[in-house]
């Protein structure tokens, strides 16, 4: 029996397995066989319409299908959906499609592994403690949001008629709430609960109160015994897939959870991530906060998807396929323009090239992935396997004390800890790295400044500085900008608010357009 088999039990039509234990064992059992498995980052363009997606499920679910056709040990790590805007029809789900998709999409989709729910109301549960500190008088306002799958917009902001005055609260979807990312960002339940405990409820007198000051935290911990546990399920052709939590890049972190990439990667050669939306969203945030501050793999390549018509219909939104290629690029991450075709655009893949030659790209992948899966992509991966190879050579080189590119100084810097830097500073640094707007015109809307100086306030209160926090850039997921069909140079991004979450050790700063309760466009 396979190692891994002692912490997988089955759950229903797919496995669950304990991913906190089986990392602990392989730490405390050093001469344990496991693999160094290489990270590949799929992400996106950024999409006309914030409720269509690119294609980038199907694309990972093709990707590792083509890979283990070649004979390459490779996996996937999928996002949990949000049951509320997947299963509601305003996007295709987040189990891919036709031959790109999982063998049992209905459990994806529709939340039936449990993990959103077990958050759901563990956050729930949260705010009710602190509705009773309220009454306690240990608390006068609270500052946890409710969270819910199934967006109302009429909840974002409510007031609570407690006979002793209205205390306001609010809702937000399951995905964005803080305990989400707690648990996309931690490596055991004893960090969860530590995390927890650093939540602010809410405050007396103006003062900060945290959760770990008047709640036995094994009441929140117990909830989530099996919501921690990666799901692991298959494409309808056989290749493993994990799935857990992390879903919309454009107002939370959008990436699967770290545990789950690092036990994929101690079983697999190739382990594919998959990042919400653009990579304006999705990959800036698994390189910036994931990478850059908690330690996960820098990816050995990249893919980024587009379709056809995001990519080349639209003159004025046109630079920010190249963009989005070109910066990954930069970052030292050989990367790859996958270009997702429907149906009758079969005839557009000559043009399709010599517009990619002409933007100087690696040599393209064209396919109808939903109509011909991980055939369509198998012979166009030499150059991607390529790429892959010399990583492990790379990797190989490092552990001998050989040089190597990543020993290359700005390379480093790419992926040095932002903390300490001014939030300002830092968000100002995304602005020009990952949105192609330069300092100068990053703008302050009215009451931004008080914003962050009540931030500021709430986490000296607790004994934090709020440069210390990672980044979490709350924004549309369908634009980069305040107006990104403006002229290169006259392109802005404003600054709007600024939320701590102390307990995952984040903060957000909401700029351009940004809703934490969207909405779905049932179809």
């Amino acid at each position: 029996m396979a190692l891994i088999d002692q912490f997988t039990v089955q759950y229903g039509l797919v496995k669950k397995i304990d991913a906190f234990g089986y990392l602990d064992y392989l730490k405390n059992h050093a001469d344990e066989p496991r693999k160094h498995g290489k990270v590949v980052l799929v992400t996106a363009d950024t999409p006309l319409k914030a409720s269509r997606g690119e294609g980038k499920t199907t694309t990972t679910i093709a990707l590792i299908d083509a890979l283990r056709a070649r004979g390459i040990d490779a996996t996937a790590v999928l996002r949990q959906p949000s049951m509320g805007i997947t299963a509601a029809g305003s996007k295709g789900g987040a189990s891919g499609g036709g031959k790109s998709s999982l063998s049992h999409p209905e459990l994806i989709d529709w939340g039936l592994c449990g993990e959103m729910a077990a958050i759901e109301n563990a956050q729930n549960l949260l705010v009710s403690f602190a509705e009773k500190a309220v009454d306690e008088g240990r608390i006068d306002t609270i500052l946890v949001p409710r969270v819910s799958e199934v967006p109302s917009r009429s909840l974002r902001q409510i007031a609570v008629d407690r006979g002793k005055g209205d205390v306001p609260e609010r809702v937000v979807l399951t995905p964005t709430c803080e305990l989400m990312q707690i648990v996309v960002l931690s490596h055991s339940m004893d960090e969860i609960a530590e995390r927890v405990s650093k939540m602010v409820a809410g405050t007396k007198d103006g003062n900060p109160v945290t959760f770990g000051e008047f709640i036995d935290l094994w009441r929140i911990t117990g909830i989530l015994g099996d919501a921690v546990k990666p799901a692991q399920t298959e494409t309808v052709n056989g290749s493993p897939v994990y799935v857990h939590c992390g879903p919309f890049a454009n107002v939370s972190l959008g990436i699967p959870s770290l545990v789950s990439v690092e036990m994929a990667c101690a079983l697999h050669d190739v382990v594919v991530v998959e990042a919400g939306y653009g990579a304006d969203a999705g990959a800036q945030k698994w390189l910036d906060i994931a990478c850059r501050e908690y330690g996960a793999e820098w990816p050995a390549a990249a893919v980024v998807v587009t379709r056809a018509s995001t990519w080349r219909d639209d003159p004025q939104l046109a630079w920010r396929y190249p963009f989005h290629v070109h910066r990954l690029e930069s970052l030292g991450i050989p990367t790859f323009p996958l270009v997702n075709l429907w149906d009758g655009e079969d005839d557009q893949i000559d043009s399709l090239r010599d517009t990619a030659k002409s933007l100087d790209f690696r040599n393209p992948i064209i396919g109808n992935l939903f109509r011909d899966g991980g055939e369509a992509l198998a012979p166009q991966l030499d150059g991607f396997v390529e790429a892959l190879d010399s990583a492990n050579n790379a990797t190989r080189a490092e552990a001998s004390n050989a040089p190597a590119d990543a020993a290359d100084p700005e390379a480093a810097d790419n992926r040095a800890s932002h903390k300490g830097m001014g939030l300002v500073e830092d968000v100002k640094w995304i602005a020009e790295n990952a949105y192609g707007v330069p300092a100068d015109r990053v703008l302050f809307k009215f009451g931004f400044a008080e914003s962050l100086a009540e931030a500021t306030e709430l986490c000296n209160g607790v004994g934090t500085s709020i440069d210390d926090l990672a980044i979490v850039a709350v924004k549309s997921p369908a634009t980069m900008t305040d107006d990104d069909s403006a002229a290169a140079d006259e392109r802005t991004v404003t600054l709007k608010k600024v939320e701590p979450h102390l307990g995952a050790g984040v903060v957000q700063v909401n700029l351009t357009t940004s809703l934490t309760t969207p909405m779905p466009k049932i179809v």
